[in-house]
């Protein structure tokens, strides 16, 4: 037994912001933006929170399947800006669509997380039937809107996919990683020590993103097609085999960096950077969902689904859709 990709649906909050507005918050430009990154504009939420996203992907879902909440056996949300720290947005939306049979639980590997989500939901599937994989996320509340060489990064929205038990396995291979080690390149929602005994006034500002983009680009462009190759090889795929490749949407200059080192065609490699900016776990749901929405993914095709980021993590699947 193994998992199948059934349906796909994504959200994003209806209010976008071009880097042109941007220029009225902070010291930068559309050209400065684009030229660095890739990002047009970004979606953000008002009056949403992580837990409204994820809903809206799951009722999606189960329209489009045309699925009873009651079936669903399992609920997973990959995200880095809960509503909660408990309880878990994964909870949250098993209440809210009344999916009451079914287990639910967060998983927090920031970018990577949408992709270590999928790889369990592959496992529990050989005991449960049918589960909902959801990455969401409302980054803006993570951002500080004066440092621009965060706050231009950065969007909100929500992707997921319904899974189900099938004799055919789809998820042919899979390369979860952690650098642990690493983990101070890139931080966000620092919780303080704030007790009548425990006083930590010096880190209130690490509640928003700190990040140092350059190792950071190090880390993207030298592990990814790393654990791409290391994936490839357990599916004994070859690169020509994969139809699309859909990975994290962190930074075009990423995107093409990594399409250079393994020598493929930019082509093949899918993005919407330039409409939602970096939407961590829920970039590479949200690019999937577009791609099949749009014809571009059909049944039967390879994809190598790829995320990296906080942690510092990076994992890829080789899925057959």
């Amino acid at each position: 037994m193994g998992l199948k990709i059934t349906q796909t649906a994504h959200y994003v909050p209806p209010k976008v912001v071009t880097n042109d507005d941007l220029t009225t918050m902070m010291d930068t430009s559309d050209e400065w933006i684009s030229s660095r990154t890739g990002i047009k504009q970004r979606h953000l939420a008002q009056g949403e929170q992580t837990s409204d996203l994820a809903v809206k992907v799951a009722n999606h879902l189960l329209e489009k399947a045309n699925c009873p909440a009651e079936q669903i056996d399992f609920i997973i949300v990959a995200t880095m800006s809960p509503d909660y720290l408990t309880p878990a947005t994964a909870a949250i939306v098993q209440g809210k669509i009344g999916a009451k049979n079914a287990l639910a639980f967060d998983i927090n590997a920031a970018c990577s997380g949408f992709i270590y989500a999928l790889a369990l939901a592959d496992k529990l599937l050989t005991t449960y039937q049918r589960g909902i994989v959801i990455g969401a996320e409302v980054l803006s509340k993570l951002v500080d809107w004066q440092e621009r060489s965060t706050a231009v990064l950065f969007g909100d929205g929500a992707g997921g996919v319904l899974v189900e038990q099938s004799p055919q396995q789809s998820l042919i291979a899979e390369d979860l990683t952690a650098y642990g080690q690493d983990g101070q390149t890139l931080t966000a929602g620092y919780q303080p020590l704030d007790s009548a005994f425990n006083q930590d006034q010096t880190a209130v500002h690490k509640h928003y993103f700190e990040m140092d983009g350059r190792a950071v680009y190090r880390f993207a462009t030298h592990e990814v097609p790393a654990s791409i190759e290391r994936t490839l090889t357990k599916s004994k795929w070859q690169l020509n085999d994969v139809d699309w490749f859909i990975l994290h949407q962190a930074n075009g200059r990423i995107l093409t960096s990594i399409a250079h080192h393994l020598g493929v065609a930019e082509e093949k490699f899918l993005s919407n950077v330039a409409k939602y900016g970096n939407t961590s776990a829920a970039s590479v749901p949200l690019l999937l969902d577009e791609a099949v929405t749009a014809g571009n993914i059909k049944s039967r095709q390879k994809l190598i689904l790829s995320g990296f980021g906080g942690g510092l993590t990076a994992a890829t699947v080789a899925i057959i859709f």
